[in-house]
C-alpha cells in the first residue's frame, strides 16, 4: 500500500479477527505497520478509534489512512530517459533495467520519478509527489514501456482504463523448463508473503490476479513466452510463472536465478521486458500502439538460449517469433522504442 493514500473495507467473513491482522492483509502491510497506524489513530472502525486487539464484527466499516513518510522531499535529477512518445497530456518511457520507478526507503534518488521531475515538464499530481504522474509501475530489473500522465485528467482517465482492463500490456519472458501446453492462464490471488514481507506470494485471501501466457518458442531448456496482464499486481508475472514451476530465468527472488551463466544474463537481471503497450489516448481517443524491441542484454541472452547467434544483432527478434501477431487491429498512433 502506497504511503499518503486511504483505503477502506467492510468486514464480512473475517468477523472475530483482530483489527491489526485485517488491516495488514487488506493493505499489504506488515502487522507491525498496521499496529502502528492503529495506535496513531489513522484507522477508524465505524468512525471510531479501536485498539489493535479489537475483534472485528460483521459489517464493521474500516477506513485506513497511510500517511506519507515525514521529511523526505523528492529531488529533481538530470537523468537521461528514453522517451518514445510524448504530447501535452502524457508520455511513455522505455525504462532501463536497474532503475527503480519511484522513491522509497533505500532508494530516495536515481529513480524514474526523480528523472521525470528533472525534465521540468508538468506531471499529474493525483498520485502524490513520490508517484509524479505514474499510471502503473515496472519492477526495478524489468525493462520496457511505462505510461506517465502529465495532467490530473489524463491520470484519472488512464488509471480508470487500466482498472477496466482497457490498456493492453504484453511482456516477453523466458522461463525455465517447458509449459505443458502452448497456452496457459494462471488465475491466482497475490498478496505480501506472510513469511517474508519483502516478497509477494500466492495467498488465497490476496487480490485477484490473472495472466495469460502463450509459448512462442521452445528451446533446449527454456520457453519463450508472451505474457498478457489482465491485472497489475506487484511481481505478478514472476510469481505466476514460479507458482507453476517455471520461474523467469534470472529471477533470484522467485527461484529462477540458477543457471544465469547459461542464459548469458548480467547480475540481478531477469528475462522480463514490457515490449508492447496499447491504449486509447485519454483526450483524442486515438489508439496509441507502442513497441519496445528487446534491449541488448536480452537480445544476446535470447541468441545464446536459442542457439541462433543472428538474433544478437537483429533489430527486433520478437518479430521472428510472432510476438506481435494477434487478432487485435493495429491503431493509428504508432511509435518505436530504441534500445
Amino acid at each position: 500500500m502506497s504511503a499518503g493514500l486511504t483505503f477502506s473495507f467492510t468486514v464480512a467473513d473475517n468477523a472475530g479477527e483482530r483489527l491489526d491482522l485485517l488491516v495488514a492483509r487488506h493493505g499489504d502491510l506488515s502487522r507491525t505497520q498496521a499496529a502502528t497506524l492503529i495506535a496513531n489513530g489513522t484507522v477508524l472502525v465505524n468512525g471510531e478509534r479501536q485498539k489493535a486487539s479489537y475483534r472485528a464484527e460483521p459489517e464493521d466499516a474500516v477506513v485506513v489512512t497511510v500517511p506519507p513518510p515525514p521529511g523526505r522531499d523528492v529531488v529533481p535529477e538530470q537523468i537521461p530517459l528514453d522517451i518514445v512518445y510524448e504530447d501535452e497530456h502524457l508520455l511513455v518511457v522505455n525504462k532501463a533495467a536497474g532503475m527503480v520507478v519511484h522513491p522509497a526507503p533505500g532508494n530516495w534518488s536515481g529513480t524514474l520519478v526523480n528523472a521525470l521531475m528533472g525534465r521540468g515538464e508538468p506531471l499529474a499530481e493525483g498520485g502524490g509527489e513520490d508517484r509524479a504522474g505514474l499510471v502503473h509501475r515496472l519492477d526495478k530489473d524489468t525493462s520496457g514501456l511505462l505510461v506517465v500522465a502529465k495532467t490530473d485528467e489524463s491520470h484519472r482517465i488512464l488509471s480508470g482504463a487500466l482498472a477496466a482492463r482497457q490498456v493492453t500490456r504484453r511482456y516477453v519472458a523466458v522461463c525455465w523448463g517447458h509449459l505443458n501446453a502452448d497456452s496457459l492462464t494462471v488465475d491466482k490471488p497475490i498478496a505480501r508473503d506472510p513469511r517474508d514481507r519483502t516478497r509477494m506470494a500466492i495467498v488465497q485471501t490476496g487480490k485477484a490476479a490473472r495472466t495469460d501466457f502463450t509459448r512462442l518458442a521452445r528451446f533446449d531448456s527454456v520457453d519463450l513466452l508472451r505474457a498478457h496482464l489482465h491485472t497489475g499486481r506487484t511481481h505478478q508475472i514472476r510469481i505466476h510463472l514460479s507458482s507453476v514451476g517455471h520461474p523467469v530465468i534470472g529471477d533470484d527472488t522467485y527461484g529462477g536465478g540458477g543457471g544465469r551463466k547459461l542464459a548469458g544474463l548480467p547480475p540481478r537481471r531477469h528475462f522480463l521486458h514490457a515490449a508492447w503497450l496499447r491504449f486509447k489516448h485519454p483526450v483524442s481517443g486515438a489508439i496509441v500502439d507502442l513497441r519496445s524491441p528487446l534491449p541488448t542484454d536480452l537480445r544476446q541472452s535470447l541468441a545464446a538460449l536459442s542457439d541462433m547467434p543472428e538474433l544478437a544483432t537483429h533489430q527486433d527478434p520478437l518479430d521472428v517469433f510472432g510476438f506481435y501477431h494477434t487478432d487485435e487491429s493495429v491503431g493509428s498512433a504508432r511509435g518505436a522504442a530504441s534500445d
